[in-house]
Formats: structure tokens, C-alpha cells, sequence
């Protein structure tokens, strides 16, 4: 019976031990012989018997507790996983949101850019900003120039952007337009149409509203000229390449008037010679595209002229009336003697080259013209501005006229005399000159805005 019960225990022992079971006999020390006393086995199986019954957990149920435990902390470490990839879906959706706007970004930018003609665009600022700086005297309002110069750029962009809207079916026949946002589909004309629309209205308020109503009109009529008038003469007559240059000419005298306030003689030269420097540059460029111009539907000079000898004749005559320029400006003190001078000297460079393309029409030399006329308006006109005269000094002669007044640097009226002190007395006390009102020179100042000259009436 107890070796019934022995073998019982034994059994059990080997369920609540899932251990592999030692083999006694392989040690003879160890053997079933000194072990198999009764007592041992008998207390091995009280032993058993007593830990069942007193409550003690068994291996099982530690088995049963551990895997409890690992459940729970598998459930504890799935929600902290999902927390994770929530955040981290999150983190990607911002960061795909925030590289989706940069791409959008950046596309409309290069649209826009492209629309606008910029480079171009750029071009006619600068013409409108040296007109601004000639028509302004001795002092340059530099917050009336930079509000001219923004206008100017918003109404050139505008005047560009409608141009390529008007012809979407042109630029996609030509390799040199095709490109463009609108012919490869990359802007929508009603997208094109509203940003061309609000840049040129604002540019036009712009100028009404921070220089004068002139400037304003100029610059309307240059956007109207050029989108309603010149855009659609290009596929009627080559007469289009004139028109094109009264628009571009347009800009330096806007600059005038919004720096003056008027238009006058004087404000001409620069506007005379953007002009008649259009069109050799103009002209060299119609022969170098003239198939392009053809497949796009565009009528040019240079297409009725298989010869080339009328293009290349035009933009030799019109680069011969760029000579006296020079001299009229200085002739009517807008520049120095040296601008003369410099001025024959870069016009007779670009005659050289129109009168090369002249005697040998061909493709190198129509593009050599159309290098030196690129290199002939930055020249002229930085020229202008170096060069340019502006009267720091009215002269006021009263009913004598060894008097001189003059407007010193510090904006008060300091009167000299050519005689010496004795005789100024003894004028002064003989004669009492009566100085003008300080409204009579405010009248006839370049600048409304700047204040009107203290006029004393003692003399010394």
C-alpha cells in the first residue's frame, strides 16, 4: 500500500515539476537504495499532502499567476504601442500637410513668375525708377520712389500675364513659349485672369493713391496700350513692333511725373531713347525667331522679308537717331558735357553692330546686335544718372542785379553781395528791396511736398 502511495506521490511530483526527472542511479551516491528508506518516502508524500491542503500555491497555480501577470502586461504595453503610432501618424500627417503647402508654394511662385514675364517686368522698373530719379531735382523722395517702382512692377506683371492669356493657342504652336503656365496647363485661365485682374488694379491705386493721378494714368493707359492694343495687333500687321515700342517707352516718363508732377520737355530724352532703342533690339530679335514667330502666328517685319535687308535697315536707322541724344540732354541741362560724349560713344558701338548685321545678314550677326543692345540701355541710363544736372541754386533778381540769393544746404535763403560791406549799407539805407512771398517759390518748386524757402527781409 505505501508503495502504492510512494509511486502516487511520485507521479505527482512529476506533474507539479515539469522539469525533466533526475535519474538517481546514475550516481551511485545517489542511489534508489539510499533513498528508498520508508520515512523519507512517507514524509515526501506528507509533505506533498500538507502543502494541498494548507493553501500553498502550487507550481500550477504560480503558472497560472505568472501568465495572468503577462497577459496584463501585454494588454498595458499594446495600448502605449498604440498611443505611439497614433502620435506618429500624427507627426507624419503634419509634416506630409507642411511639405504639400511648401510644393504648393513654390509651384504657384514659379507660375506666377514665369506669368508675370519678372525678369522683363524688372526691366521696366528700372527704366520707370531712373525716370523717377531725374524728374526729382536736388532731393529724392525715396518712399514716393519705392512706391512708384511697386506700382510699376503690379501694372507691368498685370500687362504681361494678360498677354499670355490672350495668346494661350500662340505660345503652344512655339518652342520658345510652349512652356509657358498657361499653354502646359500648369495655371487655369480663370486663375490667370484673377491674378492679372488684382495685381493691375492695385498697382494703379497704388500710384493714385502714394504719387498723383498722373502717374496713374500713364500707368493705365501703358496696360491698356499693351494688353488691348499691341497684344492683338501682333497677328494683324508688323505695325505691332511700333506700338510695342510708345508702350515701352510709357514707364520713364511715369517715373517723371510721379516724381514732378508734370510732364515736361525735358522728361522726354529717356522716354526718346527707350524708343528708338526698342526697335533694333526688337528687330534683332524677330529675325532670330522669325520661324517661331511664323508657327505661332505672330505677324513680324521679318517675316515678309526673306532677305532680312528691311529688318536689318530699320534697326540700323533707329540706331542712328539714338546719337543726338546725348547732346540734347546735355544741350537742355539735364546731364553734364561728359554724357554727350559717352553717349555718342556706346550709340556708335551698337550702330556698328546694326550696320554689321546691315552689310552680312546672318544669324551670328543679328545676334551680336541684339547683345549690344542689351548691354546699351543699363549703360545709358546708369550714364544719365551719374551724369545728371539739378539746379541746388535759384537765382532771384530783383530790380537790382548784383543781388544774389541762394538756397543754402540748410534750406534757409542766404543773400550775397558782389559789392562790399560799405556799399551794402549805404544801399540799404537808399533803396529797400522787397522780397517775393515765400508762396511764389513754393509755386514754382519740383516738389510740392518739401517746405516752402524762409525768406527774410533784412539784408546783410
Amino acid at each position: 500500500m505505501w508503495r502504492n502511495s510512494a509511486s502516487f506521490s511520485s507521479k505527482l511530483l512529476s506533474v507539479s515539476n515539469p522539469t525533466p526527472s533526475i535519474h538517481f542511479s546514475s550516481n551511485p551516491l545517489r542511489s534508489a537504495d539510499i533513498f528508498s528508506a520508508y520515512g523519507v518516502r512517507t514524509g515526501l508524500f506528507q509533505i506533498l499532502l500538507y502543502s494541498s491542503s494548507a493553501g500553498i500555491p502550487s507550481s500550477v497555480d504560480s503558472l497560472k499567476l505568472g501568465l495572468e501577470k503577462s497577459d496584463g502586461g501585454r494588454a498595458f504595453g499594446s495600448a502605449s504601442s498604440a498611443m505611439d503610432f497614433n502620435t506618429s501618424n500624427l507627426a507624419s500627417a503634419s509634416v506630409s500637410k507642411a511639405r504639400d503647402l511648401a510644393e504648393s508654394i513654390r509651384h504657384y511662385g514659379r507660375c506666377y513668375w514665369e506669368l508675370s514675364k519678372a525678369r522683363l517686368s524688372m526691366l521696366v522698373v528700372a527704366t520707370s525708377g531712373a525716370g523717377f530719379v531725374l524728374g526729382s531735382g536736388s532731393a529724392i523722395d525715396f518712399a514716393g520712389l519705392c512706391h512708384t517702382c511697386a506700382g510699376t512692377m503690379m501694372v507691368a506683371a498685370s500687362a504681361n500675364s494678360l498677354n499670355q492669356l490672350f495668346e494661350i493657342n500662340n505660345d503652344a504652336k512655339m518652342k520658345r513659349t510652349r512652356q509657358r503656365p498657361l499653354p502646359s496647363a500648369r495655371l487655369t485661365v480663370p486663375h490667370a485672369a484673377i491674378w492679372a485682374t488684382s495685381i493691375g488694379v492695385g498697382g494703379t491705386a497704388l500710384l493714385a493713391y502714394k504719387t498723383n493721378a498722373l502717374a496713374a494714368g500713364l500707368a493705365a493707359s501703358t496696360l491698356a496700350l499693351y494688353a488691348f492694343v499691341y497684344t492683338p495687333l501682333k497677328q494683324i500687321h508688323p505695325v505691332n513692333t511700333w506700338v510695342g515700342a510708345i508702350v515701352g517707352a510709357i514707364p520713364p516718363l511715369l517715373g517723371w511725373a510721379a516724381a514732378s508732377g508734370e510732364v515736361s520737355l525735358n522728361g522726354m530724352i529717356l522716354p526718346a531713347a527707350l524708343y528708338f532703342w526698342q526697335l533694333p533690339h526688337f528687330m534683332a530679335l524677330a529675325y532670330l525667331c522669325r520661324d517661331d514667330y511664323a508657327a505661332g502666328g505672330f505677324k513680324m517685319l521679318s517675316l515678309g522679308d526673306a532677305s532680312g535687308q528691311r529688318t536689318a535697315l530699320v534697326a540700323l536707322r533707329n540706331s542712328l537717331y539714338l546719337l543726338p541724344l546725348g547732346f540734347v540732354a546735355y544741350d537742355w541741362g539735364v546731364t553734364s558735357g561728359w554724357f554727350s560724349l559717352e553717349s555718342t560713344v556706346l550709340t556708335l558701338t551698337m550702330s556698328a553692330a546694326a550696320f554689321s548685321f546691315y552689310r552680312e545678314r546672318t544669324t551670328k550677326n543679328a545676334r551680336r546686335m541684339f547683345h549690344a543692345s542689351l548691354l546699351y540701355l543699363p549703360v545709358f541710363m546708369s550714364g544719365m544718372l551719374f551724369h545728371r544736372m539739378y539746379d541746388d541754386k535759384q537765382g532771384l533778381v530783383e530790380t537790382n542785379p548784383d543781388l544774389l540769393v541762394e538756397l543754402t544746404s540748410s534750406g534757409t535763403w542766404e543773400q550775397k553781395n558782389k559789392k562790399n560791406e560799405s556799399q551794402n549799407k549805404l544801399r540799404e539805407s537808399s533803396v529797400r528791396l522787397k522780397p517775393r512771398p515765400p508762396v511764389a517759390y513754393a509755386s514754382v518748386a519740383p516738389f510740392p511736398f518739401l517746405p516752402a524757402p524762409l525768406c527774410t527781409t533784412n539784408y546783410s
